[in-house]
């Protein structure tokens, strides 16, 4: 076995006996929830920004604890960036993503995008998947660091899992069709998943996509005004599924993203090899 080989396969070694493997950047540092009070802290956050600020309808119990959580909460892993100049839990949880892997789901019963998409060409493609969901930043920590370090924790927990393909629902705001029209049309005609991994919408959520001419479309002009995190998954070499969802209690046009985790793992994986290392303490 080279040298090479063997440091590799040692890094593998101790990402799988700890999990809570922290990445750091200054004073943000990235890994999972340990326990129930930095899980708390991530339903509050997400509160605070689904509803206090986006204009997401709560239900009675929502309001009542000011969180947010539902029936997959339970059972997902909860990817945090945290700010350690911080002096409580509840202040040091800054941003968030939910981690929701196959067998998580099917302790469930299911993966939420259920709800909105038909998932049977993911489900009868080989290899193991992740859907991912729930993302949010503090207002006050939407800049490159934390954003960035989400993506490296994802990349972390996928090389931790070996994932094959990473999914989920990511967001438009608001409602209103003809506000999507270019982002929609331009996802469908540039971005649609291949038959192998195309979910569609389900038939009574389904709202179409394409909502103009796609010749009259500026590509770079659709690209620039998509959200961040969706531009993000593209770069990745992500691609959408057929339809849209209208998701009237979060205020949202939703699409399906679909993204084959070998390109997400080697940007992330090989850019930061050091940093893992040194995080893992590996001499």
């Amino acid at each position: 076995m080279t040298e090479e080989k063997s440091t590799n396969n040692l890094l593998e070694l101790n990402l799988r006996r700890d999990e809570h493997v922290e990445l750091r950047a200054g004073n943000l540092g990235v890994r999972l929830a340990k326990n129930d009070e930095e899980r708390d802290a991530a339903r509050a956050l997400r509160y605070r920004i689904f509803y206090e600020e986006m204009g997401a309808i709560p239900s009675e119990q929502a309001v009542r604890t000011k969180r947010d959580f539902d029936d997959f909460d339970q059972y997902a892993d909860y990817l945090l960036v945290l700010d350690y100049d911080q002096s409580t839990v509840m202040d040091q949880v800054v941003g968030t993503y939910r981690l929701l892997p196959q067998e998580k789901a099917d302790l469930a019963g299911k993966f939420y995008s259920a709800g909105e998409y038909d998932l049977t060409a993911l489900q009868e493609y080989p290899g193991r998947l992740l859907e991912v969901g729930r993302s949010c930043i503090d207002a006050n920590y939407r800049g490159r660091v934390a954003m960035q370090l989400l993506w490296e924790g994802i990349a972390l927990y996928i090389f931790i899992h070996r994932i094959d393909i990473l999914f989920g629902c990511a967001s438009l705001s608001g409602t209103n069709l003809a506000d999507h029209a270019e982002s929609l049309t331009y996802l469908y005609h540039a971005h649609l998943a291949p038959p192998a991994l195309r979910v569609t919408a389900v038939p009574e959520r389904r709202v179409e996509m394409v909502h103009m001419d796609p010749h009259k479309l500026n590509h770079r002009h659709a690209l620039v005004k998509l959200p961040p995190l969706i531009k993000g998954y593209l770069r990745l070499g992500g691609y959408v599924g057929d339809g849209a969802v209208i998701d009237e209690q979060f205020n949202t046009t939703d699409v399906a993203i679909i993204v084959k985790t070998e390109l997400f793992a080697d940007k992330y994986y090989r850019h930061y090899e050091r940093r893992l290392r040194d995080a893992l303490e590996i001499t």
